[in-house]
């Protein structure tokens, strides 16, 4: 089943906090999004555990992890 979750982060660039709201799928999954303040855009990870629990970590396009 999908869930979203609303969640702040902090830009990768310019360093707001902004909200944002996250569908969690069945799997880990990246995709991008533009920052709401700077428009550059923020790679989104987001990593489901066996026991369910969900991370999301973000980053900037050319930010190694």
């Amino acid at each position: 089943m999908n869930a979203l979750i609303e969640k702040d982060i902090s830009c990768p660039y310019c360093g707001e906090t902004i909200d944002v709201v996250i569908e969690i799928l069945d799997d880990s999954q990246e995709y991008i999004e533009d920052c709401q303040v700077c428009c550059r855009p923020i790679t989104f990870n987001i990593d489901i555990a066996i026991d369910g629990s969900t991370t999301v970590s973000v980053h900037s396009e050319n930010e190694t992890y």
